[in-house]
């Protein structure tokens, strides 16, 4: 098996429009079937290979196929896991990568940083700015 880099895993995967397919076998005993797309989606949405008995995302091999390292945080720019296309991911910081988070499924108000304060009975509008919470204060509704 081979050490992870781009020369590695361009050997090892075709890229099509966001999507990896096995060329080569990583072991004689391996049960890969060459032309097949490779891996599993995981509870988040996230398509992931194992290679070396290690779990990578796609999204990280296709940036590494094409850009030569894995980055510590890589953004699906329309937000969406499942699009691997090399023109939707980029390099960003943790807090770049916050910020691109859809909304939370338990968010009430239809939008981001405004939610409802069950005590108060009133809308708080707070953000984070790289890391320190920012508060903008409490209103009655949300509509200006």
């Amino acid at each position: 098996m081979g050490k992870m880099n781009k020369e590695f895993v361009n050997r090892l995967f075709n890229y099509v429009a966001g999507n990896l397919y096995w060329k080569e076998k990583t072991s004689k005993f391996s049960n890969i079937i060459i032309g097949s797309e490779v891996g599993y989606v995981d509870k988040e949405n996230y398509k992931r290979v194992v290679i070396n008995k290690k779990s990578y995302g796609v999204h990280q091999i296709i940036f590494l196929m094409f850009k030569g390292y894995i980055p510590k945080q890589i953004d699906h720019i329309d937000g969406n896991p499942s699009n691997n296309k090399i023109d939707n991911l980029r390099e960003v910081s943790h807090i770049q990568n916050q910020q691109n988070r859809k909304m939370s499924k338990n968010n009430t108000s239809g939008v981001k940083g405004i939610y409802w304060h069950k005590n108060n009975k009133k809308w708080i509008v707070r953000i984070n700015v790289n890391g320190k919470r920012k508060s903008f204060g409490t209103y009655n509704d949300i509509y200006y």
